[in-house]
């Protein structure tokens, strides 16, 4: 692999900004020093920020290049590469590709889809095509009968490496206020809101009692293998205490301050999502990460559904002055938090015995942006 020296870079450590150099070797960075280095080699980054690679723990995007369309499915292979291109540009180089694991009302092709990406995923990756590194993270829709087969199909591969238990119906969970998702549906469908009231109330009847039956079956898959396993739009006290039954570790992507806070006492790393950062508030309704960061009650941020999110979530946190956040305690959130729930020790973070895993970022006008990314020590992008 080569050594790389990079110098006069404002090198992000997990406590301070330094202004210094950093030299890697076969793969590994081997030292960081302050100031700069005479090396006829080194790379000058002109005071541009020398970040970790970032780890992202969620998110869903792969799906959106199967479908660049409604109803136009694209070639696995293919939709890996865009979707490989598109994680590496945002500065992602660790991602664990969120996958739904059974249907849902609005999606009921996500069954058929999921070993077919999975599937892409290890052969392009195999197959030295991809630039991120590449692991997958079971999205368990327990409203489906099918799901704990499709899991137990696919939970042995090596690239699996978390698992999230989802509910996603109206009035529990992320759609707890009924009359949103009602207006949100009718608007999306044309239909009436006394129609959308009635379909919600034949869907309530069908689905749910199963994930009674769903959740343990896939929680006994995770629990026998060992891999982390997430708590997915906690909004009830209940639904931490159930996680912590379940041996989860995780709260992911808490709809209120209330479940966030119960997560937080009884030691459940919280995942938020970096979107609702950019956005200024929830999609859905729910919570503000501001709130939640304002309150210490984010350990992670993941993209979700934007990859791009994560840079631009971490530069606005350190920026802001309502928040207690400096640039190398934001940049935490989305490196060396993901790597050790991953666990991933072998990165996150600028430091000799890790991954060379590292990201050139300037910053104009308030938008950071990628100017080069290494991989174990090889520039990817």
């Amino acid at each position: 692999m080569g050594s790389l020296t990079i110098t006069n870079a404002r090198v992000v450590l997990p406590n301070i900004v330094l202004h210094g150099t950093v030299t890697t070797e076969d793969g590994m960075i081997v030292s960081v020093e302050e100031g700069e280095s005479r090396l006829a080699s080194a790379i000058d980054f002109g005071g541009d920020f020398l970040l970790p690679g970032l780890v992202d723990i969620h998110t869903d995007h792969f799906e959106k290049h199967i479908y660049p369309r409604a109803h136009v499915r694209w070639d696995f292979t293919r939709a890996a590469l865009a979707y490989d291109a598109q994680i590496i540009g945002a500065g992602v180089t660790t991602v664990f590709d969120s996958l739904c694991v059974g249907a849902t009302t609005d999606n009921p092709e996500r069954a058929e889809i999921l070993a077919p990406m999975i599937d892409a995923l290890e052969l392009t990756q195999a197959a030295g095509m991809l630039r991120a590194e590449h692991f997958v993270h079971l999205r368990c829709e327990i409203t489906d009968m099918a799901t704990p087969e499709l899991t137990k199909a696919n939970i042995d591969r090596e690239i699996v490496r978390a698992l999230s238990v989802m509910e996603h119906l109206p009035g529990i969970r992320q759609s707890r206020d009924v009359d949103a998702y009602v207006a949100r549906a009718a608007r999306s469908t044309g239909e009436s809101h006394d129609l959308v009231r009635e379909k919600i109330k034949i869907l309530l009847a069908e689905k749910s009692d199963i994930g009674a039956s769903v959740r343990p079956q896939v929680i006994a898959l995770a629990r026998a293998r060992g891999i982390p396993m997430m708590s997915h739009d906690d909004t009830d006290i209940a639904h931490i205490d159930e996680a912590i039954a379940d041996g989860m570790t995780i709260s992911e992507f808490p709809c209120t301050i209330e479940a966030a806070t119960a997560a937080r006492q009884k030691g459940l790393s919280i995942v938020a999502g970096a979107p609702n950062i950019v956005r200024g508030g929830s999609q859905s309704g729910n919570i503000a990460v501001h709130d939640l960061l304002t309150a210490k009650l984010v350990d992670i941020l993941a993209s979700d559904y934007v990859p791009r999110s994560l840079l631009d979530a971490v530069f606005m946190i350190a920026a802001s002055p309502a928040l207690d956040y400096n640039l190398p305690s934001a940049v935490n959130l989305v490196t060396k938090a993901p790597a050790t729930a991953g666990n991933l020790k072998d990165r996150g973070e600028i430091a000799p015995g890790k991954r060379a895993d590292l990201i050139r970022v300037d910053v104009f006008d308030g938008h950071p942006f990628i100017k080069a990314v290494w991989r174990q020590g090889i520039r990817v992008n």
